[in-house]
């Protein structure tokens, strides 16, 4: 848009005429959700983004040869939000699922041979899907896998939404039913850290119980895995902006919000340098102090909350070898600093060699550590833990940091999730923080974009489109 459209309408002070209209600030996975939601529906929006990209916090750059990700990301078939999204902007070809899950977990403990289990599943009704590899998962004893599967069934009968369960940690509900530290390392922190962000002694029971019912104990299929075979930017970023496009929404990158207020009359005017949009509803889908710090004054109760809610570290290392070393495309480890390597050879690009990004997750320890530390710390765990790195030339090692990578699922923080309404009526809240029920994932982004939305919508009394109903079905 020109300065001199901008001026004009900042100018006149005035609504454009005909048509609801919404601007929505942010243009993360919870944004982009509802500015598509909310132009379905038939209204004018428009999205901005501060940063010079779509995406948020998944997003893809450049480094010489490379497209690299800022962090490896992955699915699961329950996240039906997500996958609804991933249609919606016709890219769900590009994250493919696997057809069952199957996760090889490392222990680099174990004598080389010996070291490789497996965790997945069977053609079989819930929890017998499960049954023949927890039986056979050699990283934990007999009695330790026995006492899994009564945790597991203990587990089942938990309502994830007994508000009672925020504020209890997992890691003592394991204990007190009878889980190993063996257990809580092999299997329970296995996939509770890299979903929750945190070890389960730091985690609400109630968001590790959805997690854990949700993606293990609600369908045969819940937990079997997908994730990006191309740049995260190609599905986030391009992908998304020509789903926009053609919405007809209007969208500004390196547009930042300075501020937002009631006209009085059921409008919102939203300030960013050099313009002042009106609309008849917002949708805040920022992180929350952005929220808090845009906030107009009784829109919470409590709007100091938000900045009780925590923060949680992602740190990425990024490893390119001169040839190939891992013949599978991902696994888990044990007895080791290192969480989950994922091969990103084919989807960055690289011509020759093989890329490596291992995805470290509640990452307190790490994520300030200056790359030389990082680099001789994990280095030679990779070598313990890949025979084929020893030998190979590291033609380059690299770091992100993601410092505020996701809100922190300790205890409590549930009753400090706001929901998508405020008590400003026409103003919405979205974000993966925001009380959607799942822990910050990209699930959890896409389900906030859509409660906006459909807040938004019922306010003005605008059917909800039908495209939103693909994912409750599929669920």
């Amino acid at each position: 848009m020109s300065e001199g459209s901008r001026r004009t309408e900042a100018q006149a002070g005035t609504p454009a005429p005909a048509g609801r209209r919404a601007v929505v600030v942010g243009g993360g996975l919870a944004g982009i959700t509802a500015a598509l939601a909310l132009a379905d529906a038939g209204l004018r929006v428009t999205l901005l983004e501060g940063r010079p990209r779509l995406g948020g916090l998944a997003f893809s750059f450049r480094r010489g040869e490379l497209t690299v990700d800022n962090g490896q990301h992955v699915y699961l078939r329950c996240c039906t939000a997500y996958r609804w999204f991933l249609d919606r902007i016709e890219g769900a070809a590009l994250a493919p699922l696997q057809s069952r899950l199957d996760v090889p977990v490392v222990d680099v403990a174990k004598p080389e041979g010996r070291r490789l289990g497996r965790l997945r599943r069977d053609p079989l009704p819930v929890p017998l899907h499960l049954g023949r590899s927890l039986a056979a998962y050699p990283h934990l004893s007999l009695a330790e896998r026995a006492a899994v599967g009564r945790a597991a069934l203990a587990l089942k009968a938990l309502d994830p939404t007994d508000p009672a369960l925020d504020d209890q940690d997992f890691g003592g509900w394991l204990t007190a039913h009878g889980q190993s530290a063996r257990a809580v390392e092999a299997l329970w922190d296995l996939v509770g850290v890299a979903t929750l962000n945190a070890v389960a002694g730091d985690a609400s029971l109630g968001l590790a119980a959805m997690v854990f019912k949700t993606g293990l104990l609600s369908d045969p299929g819940a937990a079997d895995i997908g994730w990006a075979h191309v740049p995260l930017g190609e599905l986030h970023d391009r992908l998304a902006r020509k789903a926009l496009d053609s919405a007809g929404v209007r969208t500004e990158v390196r547009s930042r919000v300075t501020s937002l207020s009631s006209n009085g009359n059921g409008t919102w005017s939203v300030q960013v340098p050099g313009e002042t949009l009106h609309a008849d509803a917002v949708v805040l889908a920022v992180p929350q102090r952005e929220t808090y710090d845009l906030l107009p004054q009784g829109a919470l109760d409590a709007p100091g909350r938000l900045l009780d809610i925590g923060t949680a570290p992602i740190l990425n290392l990024h490893v390119v070898y001169d040839r190939k070393v891992l013949a599978r495309p991902f696994f888990a480890a044990l007895g080791t600093p290192v969480q989950w390597v994922f091969d990103r050879t084919d989807a960055s690009g690289l011509g020759a060699g093989q890329y490596l990004a291992l995805s470290q997750s509640a990452a307190q320890d790490d994520i300030d550590a200056p790359v030389a530390d990082l680099r001789a710390r994990y280095l030679p765990e990779l070598e313990r833990l890949i025979p084929g790195t020893r030998g190979a030339v590291v033609r380059d090692f690299f770091v992100t940091r993601e410092r505020t990578a996701t809100f922190a699922p300790t205890p409590g923080v549930g009753r400090l999730r706001p929901g998508a309404r405020t008590k400003s009526p026409g103003l919405y809240l979205a974000g993966a923080w925001t009380a959607t029920g799942w822990p910050a994932t990209m699930e959890s982004a896409v389900r906030s974009g859509v409660s906006a939305a459909d807040a938004a919508l019922s306010a003005l009394g605008r059917p909800r489109p039908s495209r939103l109903f693909a994912f409750e079905e599929a669920a």
